[in-house]
């Protein structure tokens, strides 16, 4: 795993996913990707159509990478989403799968993020 790999699939989050820009999609995502979060289809064009809807539904979301590390051909993101700044978000853990210099694979946890917590730690 090299820090390539973690910068990249950094690189789509904010390209993709927080600038809306899907038309660049074919440059981190194979068509065939495999999609593991219950909301989402399998392959590249189902996961363009709803980053879209998503976008005009809420321009202002916004992923903001907290921690990012790889091992072998995954790299693992622990974030911050927010649909709006004002929004306490959620906290989401990502892993993606690479092959071949395209993500070919996908899976993520996302829990709401509370108000406190036991130890006065934040979640993420």
């Amino acid at each position: 795993m090299s820090s390539h790999q973690v910068n990249f699939v950094r690189e789509y989050i904010e390209t993709v996913w927080n600038q809306g820009r899907t038309e660049l999609a074919d440059k981190y995502l194979a068509e065939d990707l495999i999609q593991h979060n219950p909301n989402l289809p399998d392959g590249r064009a189902p996961l363009v159509e709803f980053v879209d809807g998503f976008h005009k539904q809420y321009p202002r979301a916004r992923f903001e990478i907290r921690r990012a590390a790889g091992s072998g051909d995954l790299v693992f993101l622990h974030t911050r989403f927010r649909g709006d700044p004002d929004d306490r978000g959620m906290v989401v853990v990502e892993v993606f799968r690479i092959d071949e210099g395209l993500i070919v694979e996908h899976w993520d946890v996302r829990d709401e993020i509370p108000e406190t917590t036991v130890s006065g730690h934040e979640v993420v």
